[in-house]
């Protein structure tokens, strides 16, 4: 693993480990309350009561994605 690569997914050893390693189409932004969801991130219950903010892709609102949960 490279010093410089800062992707949360491989620092948190989930690419590598998990997955096996892919390049990214698309971005995906979490955040609640303003405060980003990262790799390692600690939420008390009363930060999480509000529906988080997902941003997917980009600006093209004529690109459709299908999220797969686990």
């Amino acid at each position: 693993m490279s010093s410089r690569n800062r992707d949360p997914l491989v620092v948190g050893r989930v690419i590598g480990d998990v997955l096996d390693p892919f390049t990214r189409s698309i971005s995906l932004r979490v955040t609640y309350n303003n405060r980003e969801v990262n790799n390692g991130c600690e939420f008390r219950p009363s930060h999480v009561v509000s529906q988080p903010r997902v941003e997917i892709g980009g600006d093209d609102l004529r690109t459709f994605y299908t999220l797969v949960s686990c």
